[in-house]
């Protein structure tokens, strides 16, 4: 029996870094979508102010296999 995947776009922040926008991600989209299997990092920026980085956000491609 062949599986069926669909791919959603989410965009995720953080204070601290890119990995924790990544994992902040992926854990929120699990919340709501059952049976995540994987994503794709598709965008990455930073925020600066004063020649400082104020913020890491990500754009993701989740992706999550169809229930049967």
């Amino acid at each position: 029996m062949a599986s069926v995947a669909r791919v959603t776009t989410i965009t995720v922040r953080s204070d601290t870094s890119f990995d924790d926008a990544v994992a902040a991600g992926v854990a929120r989209a699990s919340e709501t979508l059952r049976n995540v299997s994987g994503a794709w990092v598709k965008e990455q920026k930073v925020e600066a102010t004063d020649g400082r980085i104020t913020g890491w956000s990500v754009t993701l491609e989740v992706t999550f296999v169809l229930d049967d």
